[in-house]
């Protein structure tokens, strides 16, 4: 059993992940004061553990007045993770083929932690724009991919991961649960899911997973395209994603 200096030190970095992802979140520069405003926590203890994020070049001053905003640390971090991580670059490959071959926007979209996130885009050939903000986070269920990135998972550790706030759709209508997590047992059995967008009512969402060696799926390879060109080339999109998926998943550990 934890002691209790074990445990505030646990609070301790949990509270110094949350500056982190609050300030990527906000993408701009933030007075400690202001983040502990928005993160409801002590000011002492938020000014705090700025300074020692400070200390280790994972926040950096932004300004005279002690703005913070994320290190340049982070992005080192992040260049050995992409390295040690092969697998973007495998996905990159495959998106400019899809992408080439249907002109549509083509994403890779993961879990970042109880939200989904778009990690990688390549921009389909069209006179308009079709596409997402890359490591934007949206709640899991307003999205095709979270219909699969959720199929290794119980009930009861699905329900437990999404904040009930998310089930309320951008419209205010209210997802049905049951049927949403028959949704997701029906997509995992399938290898594949797709919808009419619900953020973008313009869009049509196609995705398939690629998952590792033991099943679990790590991402998505997705199509984001008109409404119409989804209805027409549904099948030719479908099969392009199942064969990409299938690629991918092959060669993950």
């Amino acid at each position: 059993m934890k002691d209790g200096h074990e445990r505030k030190r646990a609070r301790g970095i949990d509270r110094a992940f949350d500056i982190l992802d609050h300030l990527r979140a906000v993408k701009s520069p933030q007075r400690p004061a202001d983040i502990a405003q928005a993160l409801g926590a002590p000011r002492s203890t938020i000014y705090d553990l700025v300074n020692t994020l400070l200390d280790h070049g994972m926040l950096e001053e932004a300004d005279g007045k002690g703005a913070v905003f994320l290190g340049r640390r982070l992005y080192f971090l992040g260049l050995a993770y992409d390295e040690h991580f092969d697998l973007t670059h495998k996905v990159e490959s495959v998106m400019q083929e899809i992408t080439e071959r249907s002109s549509e926007t083509t994403q890779f979209c993961m879990l970042d932690g109880d939200k989904y996130t778009v990690a990688l885009q390549v921009e389909g050939n069209r006179p308009f724009r079709i596409s997402g903000d890359i490591g934007d986070r949206t709640p899991i269920p307003w999205t095709a991919s979270g219909r699969l990135l959720l199929g290794g998972m119980s009930d009861e550790e699905i329900l437990s991961l999404i904040p009930p706030e998310d089930f309320t759709l951008p419209g205010g209508d209210r997802l049905d649960v049951a049927r949403y997590l028959a949704e997701i047992r029906k997509a995992h059995a399938a290898g594949f899911f797709s919808f009419d967008s619900i953020v973008d009512t313009f869009t049509h969402c196609f995705a398939a997973p690629v998952r590792d060696r033991a099943g679990r799926c790590v991402g998505t390879i997705c199509i984001v395209a008109p409404k119409d060109d989804a209805v027409t080339h549904y099948e030719t999109y479908r099969a392009m994603l199942i064969e990409a998926s299938e690629s991918l998943s092959q060669t993950m550990p």
